[in-house]
């Protein structure tokens, strides 16, 4: 990207999907106006029909300005294309001939391609251009008319073109707000670091599971997983090669579990993991396996090896349960592991007392 695009204050916004529909744009373009070529020199209007050629021209020069990120200069090329065409169009052979249709594509793709002040200056200049021309083509008749039923083909062409790229350009915005609800979707259930359901999250899917849990009681298991020794990673290696850790951790555990069993960072080096249709030893079998899976590992960063190892506690849903009883349970579990000497697994049955 050249200078004018990094600096603090760009003039046009970056978005890279729409300045990709904007090179697709400037080919539809060209290739209309290829078209009008031919269709002005059958009408008779050689002076517009070689204008197109200028035309197709600018839509190659902007083309290659957006392939090579020059934002500025392939917007300056389509505004004077588009402003000079449809004011030619209409001049030449009438308001009637709908050039002036081009003109109110502007709109939406303004405040796509601009920050909301430049959009809006652009706008204003836009609508005070637009109404410049209506009046003018009241008081002025066409200075190289063509046949009623020229003009209508005319009319008619223009009218397609532009509700065909309104159309396209529609379905673009569309597929924008959708990706980026996703987005913020996605932003909002996960933890940034290692893509796993955030605690808040978390904490809502659970509750609909211990609801079917409630209703179906179909065994759910609830794992309590922490990082053994954390604080001293951070101390030892660094907190780059903390996050490192807590990501390989977290990548790990998702390997070993199913693809149904929810998972999220639960705070700090701590996961939770909530299996449904797991009874208790299954939850216990499927904690070993990804505890033996991280102690297997071979733990490297930068060439230093460095010690990891994970204590999971271990409990199940039950009857009358709230998600924090079964959670502490679990919590219960993983400090008789601590307590134990760590790099272990250990059950909280529902016959003992939540902490």
């Amino acid at each position: 990207m050249n200078s004018s695009d990094q600096s603090p204050a760009p003039v046009f916004v970056r978005r890279p999907q729409f300045w990709q529909v904007a090179k697709r744009c400037c080919q539809i373009a060209g290739t209309v106006d290829v078209a009008f070529f031919f269709i002005f020199y059958a009408f008779g209007s050689p002076i517009l029909a070689w204008v197109n050629v200028i035309s197709v021209s600018m839509y190659i020069l902007a083309y290659q300005a957006l392939a090579r990120r020059r934002n500025r200069l392939a917007i300056v090329l389509i505004w004077t294309e588009v402003i000079v065409h449809a004011t030619l169009g209409t001049l030449l052979i009438g308001w009637d001939s709908g050039f002036h249709y081009y003109l109110l594509m502007f709109i939406p793709a303004m405040f796509l391609s601009m920050p909301l002040r430049t959009a809006l200056a652009a706008l204003v200049f836009l609508w005070g251009f637009y109404v410049l021309l209506d009046v003018a083509m009241w008081t002025v008749e066409p200075l190289q008319p063509i046949s009623r039923s020229a003009l209508l083909a005319v009319h008619l062409f223009n009218l397609s073109v532009v509700f065909a790229m309104f159309s396209y350009l529609s379905f673009f915005y569309l597929k924008i707000v959708n990706s980026a609800q996703r987005k913020l979707r996605h932003m909002a259930a996960t933890d940034p670091l290692t893509g796993l359901f955030n605690r808040r999250h978390m904490i809502e899917l659970a509750e609909r599971e211990l609801a079917r849990f409630q209703r179906s009681q179909h065994p759910i298991g609830v794992l309590l997983l922490d990082i053994d020794y954390f604080k001293a990673i951070n101390d030892s290696h660094g907190h780059d090669i903390g996050d490192k850790v807590l990501v390989e951790v977290a990548n790990g555990i998702k390997s070993e579990l199913r693809s149904q069993d929810l998972i999220a960072r639960w705070g700090g080096e701590e996961f939770l993991a909530v299996l449904p249709d797991t009874d208790l030893e299954q939850a216990r079998s499927s904690a070993e396996r990804v505890r033996q899976a991280l102690m297997r590992q071979q733990w490297c960063f930068g060439g230093k090896p460095v010690a990891v190892t994970i204590s999971v506690g271990v409990s199940e849903f039950q009857d009358g349960d709230e998600l924090k009883s079964a959670i502490n349970r679990a919590d219960k579990a993983l400090y008789r592991c601590k307590d134990n000497g760590r790099n272990r697994v250990e059950v909280c049955r529902g016959t003992e007392q939540s902490a």
